[in-house]
């Protein structure tokens, strides 16, 4: 995948430090993961991964990501209190690290979220200067940068569906920017996630939610608003 990158990602982001990859790209990856879920947890299981596995405590990460799925921004001054702050709203989380992890980006998190009968599981990468990738979404490829309005699509694998959604989109005239497809198998369940340029009118959702051969729609804005 190519690293989408402006010149005000090698300024680095506003935030709290100490570092863009150990603070500001982790909040980031929280936040993603949290849209992902459409709430806020009750529970989480962080998994810190390669680099992130031996620094995190140290660099302020295990803080960060807290303080992102508490949905705090990344120059929040919170962030420093988020292990209170969480244990005051009633957010569980347990850290895990894994130190050698050859298939996974230096500085990868995986995250398990609980709300309710709800739970998901995102892995994200933090690639510098506040900028991330989430791999992976409940065990599909996604590659989404969550810097743009975000769909995520889960569906049964049928003729025409890709061709249907992007048909679907282009009618709220919007653009899309990226792309990609994964799937468990041919005429299984696939997942397509699409970044677009501007937002996705409430009436096209449920449009595409309502469709009988799609099984979840996840729609995240720009996780910076």
């Amino acid at each position: 995948m190519g690293e989408r990158s402006s010149i005000f990602d090698m300024i680095g982001p506003v935030m709290i430090g100490p570092s863009s990859s150990h603070t500001a790209g982790v909040v980031r990856i929280a936040r993603a993961a949290i849209k992902v879920l459409g709430a806020r947890p009750e529970e989480a299981v962080v998994t810190f991964y390669n680099s992130f596995a031996r620094t995190y405590e140290g660099h302020g990460s295990d803080k960060a990501i807290v303080a992102g799925l508490l949905n705090y921004k990344t120059d929040d001054i919170r962030i420093k209190e988020s292990f209170e702050l969480a244990k005051e709203a009633g957010l569980k989380y347990t850290f895990k690290s894994i130190g050698s992890a050859g298939t996974y980006h230096p500085n990868t998190i995986k995250l398990n979220l609980i709300k309710g009968n709800k739970n998901v599981e995102v892995i994200g990468e933090s690639l510098g200067g506040g900028v991330i990738n989430i791999s992976k979404v409940n065990g599909f490829t996604a590659n989404i940068s969550a810097a743009l309005h975000t769909l995520i699509i889960t569906a049964d694998d049928r003729e025409g569906s890709i061709a249907f959604i992007t048909n679907i989109i282009t009618h709220d005239k919007v653009n899309i920017a990226t792309m990609s497809v994964s799937r468990k198998g041919k005429k299984d369940i696939a997942c397509l996630a699409i970044e677009m340029d501007s937002g996705l009118k409430p009436i096209t959702l449920e449009y595409m939610k309502n469709l009988e051969w799609v099984k979840n729609v996840i729609y995240i804005p720009d996780i910076d608003m």
